[in-house]
């Protein structure tokens, strides 16, 4: 047989797999099936190798060529297009042939004529002729709509870098580039990002069907349901309602289905007619190794064609579509969509180096997304230096899989090292060690103010290493079953419901794992992870610690973590491995200073220290600090630096030292003076002077030192330094002669403070114009001095300074033994003023005066107030009591809108009620 021969008998079969009828040009029947492929068609230019018909219409041709070294059947398109343009035999029309093939015995190469811009691409197999009808009958091509029919996305409810990796896709589909690359952050959304993605695709771009790829069947259940808690921004309806989800779980593809979920893995196991070992499903591809026996190759499957999906999002793609498992991506005609946190050369290589968009784990820190982490380490002999047991020493000898024990001694002596440990050797003493530094580090120094564990999680090194863990963690924490729990996919208890458990509920605190939680699973309040398992691959590492980066607002971490105050704002990794030295990994802590305090950091940027580890040390701190201060704390800061955001003076300073940016600044300063530069050619003092210029741009604003005060003053309002080493013991019991010193330093400070701020503070403008005032005293005018009064230096809130006075001026403060409110401050800034001669709660002044109004009131009105109407007047004193005023708005509060609101004011007052608010407002405050 020649090599002609051979290939065209490999055609052959691959059409008659794919459902066409093939047949020789005498043996023509075009109704033998709906797919007709004719060998040896005459056309008006020669005999063309095979022409396809589908439904008796002749839509398509192929150029067939011998396998043989060196054939390029890139060279034949123009000869496959020729045939395209040629007349038929017998044919009426004279349009050219809109599908194009190019084939061996082994390659096939396929152009759609239709296409904006006709691209020839290689494809695993022929299409089914009912692919091609269905193509035929479209008024477009998918790509011709990708680039037409996409409309612009609603950035609403969508974060800056998921718009831009929805954009930059739709960009890349657009331009008909096969493979795109999306890397984003773990916790910036990357499924919810890709779900938008298909949405759009389905709706506008009219895909058929989109594989959504995993590569563990819990991340494809996660998958599903962030599939069915979608709601578009166009629809008020769930997707689930909108488009057929179908989550893979037999060798059936569902012809309806419009979103299939499927693990790499069986999905491999439909193409290669491997059977699937379920519990392969569970374990993610960078645990598993596959012989080189049971390797089988993809071969063409007709109930799953090579047209099957339009699109294959790969989540995780880092790591599940190499080697063996690539063949389920060469199987398919598809676009491919990569999502990952942690790419590496690799998958940068694979993906054509098209990164459609990029989010850094530094940028998602300094945006917010998520928080930033750092390193405790936990270092004991026995993990370090291994140890050695003698010959003919009774020990425990265990079975790893059942753990039936044996006692019996040692045939020789036995020396281990740290790597052996929990798997040929274990050692309990080391894991309880180890187990007993955590917890003593968590509640001593990370964190001591805490009364729970913090949601802690555990990387074990095998099943039986986290049973072992297990029973000593609840050993050293004194607590029972429901306290920490293993969440393996060979525990008995059902791991789904502990995951839920350790998810959103107060217990268990502690969860061990091998591999169930190490990737892609979410459990926000995680603030400690704890590293018992060294890892080998980078790419793995980043993807466990990544479990502890997601951000979460105060109020869903005090959901579990009962004494937490604010948002979460970083998370500690506690390395007992050895971990963080054993690997170079991409994204890297950035504290690197942790011991130097904010103010040094501050003034040290100030004076000129530039270093990498500064600057970004002072980013991490200002952008946790951005996420535990209030909105006044943040607006003070802001105003003290001209108007920039705490967070962004720390997004500053993190983008001010991105390398990638040192560089496209040194090509533009150098393209700028006229020199020709690249990446590779400029010079190291011009990529000095580039990051030189964008430091101290990022750095200005910290040359204030009312911007640095301000930060500083926000952090000590924020935080108390709780000494757990001195221990106090009680020695006099009554008030000192130092405390009586503070006291009166606390009322002249305030007396200084009311005069040096008369023209700043609206408040204080109603007590120093008096009697001529030209507003009325309000409530926030009141809480504005307060805040300003409360912060550092003076600290003086109400409560402090009334028994300030109470100590020093005894005899005339009145009303000592109440709580104070924030009303109260009025009494004490008109008793530093001199305006009134003893120092009393507001409430009572209010009180006194309303006495003495409200009789002469009722002189000057010949007639007194009604019942009704003076119970209404006490109402109202009431609430000028506790908010210093009263308008109209404040009828609509519980106290006066109980009572029939401003309605039944009116009624009783009528246009007079007016005239009385003022009266009170100004007779009852002044």
């Amino acid at each position: 047989m020649t090599p002609e021969a051979a290939a065209r008998q490999q055609i052959d079969q691959k059409l008659t797999q794919a459902g066409w009828v093939v047949q020789d040009l005498k043996a023509l029947n075009p109704s033998a099936g709906m797919g007709v492929a004719v060998r040896e068609y005459p056309t008006d230019t020669g005999p063309a190798d095979y022409v396809l018909f589908v439904n008796r219409n002749a839509v398509g041709v192929i150029e067939a060529k011998k396998d043989a070294a060196g054939e390029n059947l890139t060279d034949v398109e123009r000869q496959t297009e020729r045939y395209a343009a040629a007349g038929l035999k017998w044919r009426k029309e004279q349009t050219p042939l809109r599908f194009l093939f190019e084939a061996t015995g082994q390659i096939i190469r396929f152009t759609d004529s239709a296409d904006p811009v006709p691209r020839s691409r290689e494809v695993f197999h022929f299409f089914r002729p009912e692919t091609l009808a269905a193509w035929a009958a479209q008024p477009d091509t998918l790509r011709g709509r990708l680039g037409t029919r996409m409309p612009a996305l609603p950035v609403e409810n969508l974060r800056d870098c998921q718009v831009s990796a929805v954009t930059g896709l739709e960009k890349s589909l657009a331009q008909n580039k096969p493979r795109a690359l999306i890397h984003m952050a773990t916790g910036a959304g990357k499924t919810f990002t890709a779900i938008t993605a298909v949405y759009r695709l389905l709706k506008f771009g009219q895909a058929r069907r989109i594989l959504f790829l995993v590569d563990t069947r819990n991340l494809g259940k996660q998958a599903h349901q962030e599939f069915a808690a979608y709601t578009p921004p166009d629809d008020a309806r769930k997707f689930t309602e909108l488009y057929n989800v179908q989550r893979l779980a037999s060798s059936t593809i569902d012809p309806h289905s419009q979103v299939c979920i499927s693990t790499i893995q069986r999905m491999y196991s439909i193409l290669s007619g491997e059977p699937i070992d379920e519990s392969a499903e569970d374990v993610s591809l960078n645990e598993i190794r596959q012989a080189a026996g049971q390797q089988k190759l993809v071969r063409y499957n007709p109930a799953v064609p090579v047209e099957t999906f339009d699109f294959i999002v790969i989540d995780e793609c880092h790591r599940s579509i190499y080697n063996l498992w690539k063949q389920v991506l060469d199987y398919f005609d598809a676009f491919l969509i990569g999502l990952t946190a942690t790419p590496d050369k690799r998958t940068f290589g694979f993906f054509s180096e098209n990164i459609v968009a990029e989010y850094s784990y530094e940028q998602s820190v300094a945006d917010g997304v998520n928080v930033g982490y750092d390193v405790y380490e936990i270092v004991t002999e026995v993990t370090q230096r291994g140890a050695e047991v003698k010959a003919r020493e009774w020990v425990d000898h265990r079975d790893r899989a059942t753990r039936k024990k044996r006692w019996a001694e040692t045939e020789e002596n036995v020396d281990y090292t740290g790597r052996e440990l929990d798997r040929s050797v274990v050692n309990l003493s080391q894991i309880r060690q180890v187990i007993q530094a955590m917890k003593t580090a968590v509640e001593t120094k990370i964190f001591p103010a805490r009364k729970e564990t913090p949601k802690t999680l555990i990387f074990a090194k095998t099943d039986s290493h986290a049973d072992d863990i297990i029973n000593i963690l609840r050993e050293v924490y004194g607590q029972g079953n429901a306290f920490c729990k293993k969440v393996t996919y060979r525990a008995e208890e059902d791991p789904d419901s502990v995951l839920a458990s350790f998810r959103n509920d107060y217990n268990p605190r502690i969860a061990v794992t091998v591999d169930m939680i190490a990737t892609g699973t979410d459990v926000k309040p995680l603030e400690v992870l704890l590293f018992m398992r060294d890892v080998r691959s980078r790419g793995y590492y980043e993807q466990m610690k990544g479990r502890g980066v997601r951000s979460l607002d105060a109020d869903g971490l005090r959901r579990v973590s009962n004494s937490a105050e604010g948002a979460k704002s970083r998370f500690v990794l506690i390395d007992a491995v050895g971990v963080e030295k054993s690997l170079k990994t991409e994204s890297r802590p950035l504290e690197k200073k942790p011991g130097v305090p904010l103010k040094d950091l501050l003034v040290g940027v100030a004076i000129g220290s530039r270093d990498d580890d500064t600057v970004l040390s002072l980013a991490s701190r200002l952008v946790r600090l951005d996420k535990q201060l209030d909105d006044k704390a943040k607006a003070r800061i802001q105003a003290a630096a001209a108007g920039i955001p705490l967070g962004e003076l720390g997004k500053a300073l993190i983008a001010a030292v991105n390398p990638d940016a040192i560089v496209q600044a040194a090509l533009a300063a150098a393209g700028a003076k006229g020199i020709t530069r690249s990446e590779d050619t400029l010079l190291p003092e011009e990529i000095e002077a580039a990051r030189a210029q964008r430091v101290a741009a990022a750095c200005a604003p910290f040359d204030k030192p009312e911007l640095r005060d301000a930060i500083e003053n926000a952090r000590r309002e924020r935080e108390q330094l709780i000494d757990h080493i001195n221990l106090d013991t009680v020695v006099v019991s009554d008030f000192s002669e130092q405390a009586d010193a503070q006291a009166r330093a606390a009322t002249q400070g305030f007396a200084e403070y009311l005069q040096r701020h008369r023209d700043e503070i609206a408040a204080l403008g109603f007590f120093y114009e008096q009697p001529y005032r030209r507003r009325a005293l309000t409530f926030d005018m009141i809480d504005e001095l307060h805040e300003h009064l409360a912060r550092p230096p003076l600290m003086l809130t109400t409560e402090r300074l009334w028994n300030a006075y109470a100590r020093v001026q005894a005899s005339q403060v009145k009303g000592t033994d109440r709580r104070r409110q924030l009303t109260d401050l009025v009494s004490l800034v008109r008793f530093a003023l001199g305006l009134d001669g003893e120092l009393k709660p507001f409430a009572d002044e209010v009180d006194k005066r309303f006495q003495t109004w409200i009789f002469r009131h009722n002189a000057q009105r010949g007639t007194a107030f009604t019942p009704e109407q003076t119970e209404w007047l006490r109402l109202m004193k009431d609430h000028i009591a506790s908010s210093c005023s009263i308008g109209r708005d404040d009828f609509d509060l519980a106290e006066l809108a109980d009572r029939g609101g401003l309605q039944r004011a009116w009624g009783l007052f009528g246009k007079e009620l007016d005239t009385l608010m003022d009266e009170m407002n100004r007779e009852l405050v002044a």
